[in-house]
């Protein structure tokens, strides 16, 4: 007969084998049958009213130890960057365990709240005691939210202030943070919803709503962008020092000029043009581009590092930005100012006469600009109106970037990449954060010579690199749904669109062109644009559909965005010029860095599309009761969507604000038609509205539709009709007590 276990011994063998906790296994292990299987069950149940055991469906577990596979919540990062997991429910009487999280080549971004299932492995380390790998993301963590708290007699409310998030939520007392009646705060969600309003509490308060300046930063705290530096970054950037020649290319003799808006914040590129002196390449073009050799400075792993990692890209509001590097890098030592060393890599490329790139070479070098010049000043100074700025320039750096560009251009209309210039808005803010105007920018060609110079320094980047490792910048061919989508609304226009043609960027530049001086260009332009697939970073080259390029990687942002600073490493890497370039964990890592700052590239997009929809608002606010020209730009079954022509601000008109009849929402045709008068809404269609409510906390616009196409709108006053089932008209008749 087997001896009955000690508890003593009972929790050795648990630890020892963790994976094996059911009575079961513990039965096996003492080699226990029959009576002595009822005392260890006894056993087990007094050390579980004890304590020392915890029951997990059938397996047993020692309450002070982690089993081998556990679901964990993820912490908010530390100061140096990394994330920690902590137990779901612990209910040990030792310290809660800390957990390093240690992520996959393929693991998707965590964050703060997420639950999530992983594998454990006990470490010893002053640190940390044990190391988590992920198995899989359970659950996202708690809902958060951007409001307005509203005081009421128990607890309060907040109104979101997300456009279309028109529910409530409910503070219970005790949870509102000391927040004032009218205040713009920050909430996360508390329990489960169950019957009435979802309950919410406060975790910051963030001032007042109207205030100019808080219109960026309620896209900062809705969209989760990190708007300050963890001391240790701030540390790290203001230790940085200038950087000597040593064994770089010296390029402070070339007038490698940046070209730039006139409120830029930083000069990442540079460039210089000459005639190509070779005899082999008679009317062909030397082009320099030269970009801030950040890689310098952000080495691999460190805070630096991780802190960019973790942001992906700068962020652009009208009165800020949301950098990826801290100032002291970002809009200095890293930035080509003019008149100072700067260390650089550059790319020296040849151009036949033609346009086309006969070979390239990439140097590290150190450069000087001799000028920081503005694109305005650049484009009169070529059209024959110079100033003391671009004088000296001329005929030295302008004309000749201008003959490269004129190269360019023709190997471009060869290509044929996607043809969709669409207008750029651009709000103007005085010193109070107060939107002054709303304007289109001009689209000149000095911005299209920098736009083409830089085109053709990521593609020597991905001609370098291709076959190693590297993040290349893809855009892949849109969907079939898609171009069924843009077919129809380009022949329901007029245009021809056939089906069954292997669709290239030049067949859409052929419906582009057929728009191009009509009234319905903007439309068949927006339309083209909603066919494409989102350009994302991943390791595979898979091609740049819409630039009609094999390969393409981004290598000329590198102060702004953190996948040209990957192709930097990879290129100091691939030309052994120093111990700064990929790492053995930045190649492990390329394919979730790549979604992490898809991803963030995408948050950025939308908090800068929503910032300037608010500012739109505020600056209409002051319109109401306005007639504006707009033009359909989308239809729903909810209303139509107009966009004003003279600010391209978007607003809703309410299918309810059309009269009183039925509006039948075809999806496929992407029309409303009214089911008395007939009058239809649809895609391009040239309306005339007015400004009935403008929500500038929000960002929303309610308009009030009063022409289409030049006539004016007939409403219906009879009451509206739909056809009804025999049952649902039974069911009401009896519902009426008929």
């Amino acid at each position: 007969m087997a001896t009955i276990p000690s508890k003593s011994q009972i929790l050795d063998w648990i630890a020892d084998n963790p994976a094996h906790g059911s009575k079961r296994d513990i039965a096996k292990a003492f080699g226990l049958k029959g009576a002595d299987r009822a005392e260890l069950k006894r056993l087990l149940r007094e050390m579980e009213d004890e304590g020392q055991l915890t029951k997990r469906r059938r397996t047993h577990h020692d309450p002070n130890r982690l089993p081998p596979v556990a679901v964990l919540r993820v912490k908010a990062p530390d100061r140096d960057g990394d994330l920690f997991l902590a137990p779901h429910d612990w209910k040990g009487d030792a310290p809660e365990p800390h957990i390093l999280y240690i992520p996959g080549g393929r693991d998707p971004a965590l964050a703060e709240g997420d639950r999530v299932l992983a594998r454990l492995t006990e470490i010893a380390d002053a640190d940390h005691s044990h190391e988590g790998r992920l198995i899989r993301r359970i659950a996202a963590g708690p809902r958060k939210l951007l409001g307005i708290y509203r005081e009421g007699s128990e607890g309060g409310r907040i109104v979101p202030v997300g456009k279309g998030d028109d529910k409530e939520w409910r503070v219970p007392p005790g949870a509102a943070n000391g927040a004032r009646d009218g205040e713009l705060v920050e909430a996360e969600q508390t329990g489960k919803p169950r019957m009435g309003l979802p309950e919410a509490g406060i975790t910051a308060r963030l001032g007042d709503p109207g205030a100019a300046k808080s219109v960026s930063l309620i896209a900062i705290h809705e969209h989760g962008l990190r708007d300050d530096f963890p001391d240790e970054v701030v540390e790290e950037a203001a230790a940085a020092e200038p950087v000597a020649l040593g064994d770089r290319e010296d390029l402070r003799d070339l007038p490698l000029v940046t070209i730039d808006p006139s409120d830029a914040r930083d000069h990442d590129d540079a460039v210089f043009a000459a005639p190509d002196d070779a005899p082999d390449n008679e009317g062909g073009h030397v082009l320099w581009v030269a970009i801030a050799d950040v890689a310098h400075y952000v080495r691999p792993g460190s805070a630096l590092d991780r802190e960019a990692r973790m942001r992906g890209n700068s962020t652009y509001f009208p009165d800020r930005v949301v950098p990826m590097l801290p100032d002291a890098l970002s809009g200095d030592l890293c930035s080509l100012h003019e008149g100072v060393d700067r260390p650089c890599i550059a790319v020296r490329m040849r151009l036949a006469p033609n346009g086309e790139k006969i070979d390239h070479r990439f140097v590290r070098g150190l450069m000087r600009s001799p000028a920081s010049l503005h694109y305005e000043e650049v484009q009169a100074a070529i059209d024959g109106e110079t100033t003391e700025r671009t004088a000296p320039w001329l005929e030295t750096v302008i004309r000749p970037l201008y003959a490269a560009y004129a190269a360019l251009r023709s190997a471009r209309e060869r290509r044929a990449p996607l043809d969709l210039d669409l207008p750029e808005r651009r709000i103007v803010l005085d010193e109070a954060g107060t939107v002054t105007s709303v304007a289109f920018r001009d689209r000149l060609d000095a911005h299209r010579l920098i736009e083409e110079a830089m085109i053709l320094a990521n593609v020597a980047a991905a001609e370098t690199l291709e076959g190693g490792p590297l993040l290349f910048r893809v855009h892949e061919e849109p969907p079939e749904d898609k171009l069924d989508s843009l077919r129809e609304t380009a022949e329901a226009s007029g245009f021809a669109f056939p089906k069954g043609q292997v669709v290239r960027p030049a067949t859409l530049n052929r419906l582009l062109h057929a728009a191009a001086d009509t009234p319905l260009s903007e439309l068949i332009s927006l339309s083209t644009l909603r066919a494409m697939t989102q350009a994302y970073y991943g390791p595979r080259n898979l091609g740049h559909f819409g630039l009609a390029l094999r390969a393409y990687a981004h290598f000329t942002s590198p102060i702004r965005r953190y996948a040209d600073l990957v192709v930097h490493r990879a290129l100091i890497a691939k030309h052994g010029w120093g111990d700064d370039g990929l790492s053995a964990a930045d190649v492990e890592g390329l394919e979730a860095t790549g979604e992490a700052i898809s991803n963030a590239e995408r948050r950025s997009m939308m908090a800068e599309r929503d910032t300037n929809d608010r500012y739109l608002a505020a600056f209409l606010a002051d319109h109401l009761g306005a007639e504006f020209e707009a033009m359909i730009s989308g239809v729903q079954s909810f209303g139509a969507f107009a966009r004003l022509i003279e600010t391209g601000a978007d607003g809703l008109i309410p299918v309810r604000s059309l009269g009183n009849e039925y509006f039948r929402f075809d999806k496929d045709a992407g029309t409303l038609t009214g089911s008395e008068t007939g009058m239809s809404l649809g895609l391009g269609q040239p309306v005339t509205v007015r400004l009935a409510e403008a929500v500038p906390v929000t960002g929303g616009l309610i308009l009030e539709l009063l022409s289409v196409d030049g006539a004016a709108v007939r409403r219906s006053r009879r009451a509206p009709t739909r056809k009804v089932s025999k049952s649902k008209a039974g069911r009401r008749r009896v519902r009426a007590g008929r």
